[in-house]
């Protein structure tokens, strides 16, 4: 392939998103069928990308324990990569400092939770209790439309300075 293929400028950034979404995106079906018959061994969990978990099922797969959990999770494995291909799509569109495109399947939205400091007590009383987890969203850097997690400084991608 020509150079010019790769340095050409995108016109459209959803033209973009839905290319590196077909990259990244995994098959329901693919997914229940792993955790069918390989799921003993953590298949499935490779699939999704939870390695650590691939690993421990790959490490206990001659007692039979995981053979039947990978049975049972076969039935939860059609939301699970929903779920998988929806953060896929929420990572891509803050990249590229765009929005998820609509008809992008369940769930349309992908809210990323952080975690916030306690709050501190007023003249020795607490104040009441409020949820730990605030909503936020993923910070794009723009230099390199790297996705970053909210309350960054630096992006992770270049280094270049969040503004915020």
């Amino acid at each position: 392939m020509s150079s010019l293929y790769y340095s050409a400028p995108y016109s459209n950034l959803e033209t973009v998103f839905y290319q590196q979404y077909q990259a990244t995106r995994r098959d329901e079906v693919v997914g229940v069928l792993l955790a069918l018959f390989l799921g003993g061994f953590g298949a499935h969990h490779f699939y999704l990308g939870r390695i650590g978990l691939g690993i421990l099922y790959l490490c206990f797969s001659w007692t039979g324990l995981t053979w039947i959990l990978g049975f049972i999770e076969c039935f939860f494995m059609p939301g699970r990569v929903r779920e998988f291909n929806a953060i896929q799509a929420a990572g891509i569109a803050a990249a590229l400092g765009i929005g998820v495109p609509q008809g992008w399947g369940y769930p349309v939205n992908v809210n990323v939770y952080t975690q916030q400091p306690a709050a501190a007590t007023v003249g020795g009383v607490a104040p009441a209790p409020v949820s730990t987890m605030a909503l936020s969203t993923l910070v794009a850097c723009p230099r390199c439309r790297n996705a970053n997690p909210p309350g960054s400084r630096f992006c992770g991608g270049c280094g270049h300075a969040l503004e915020g």
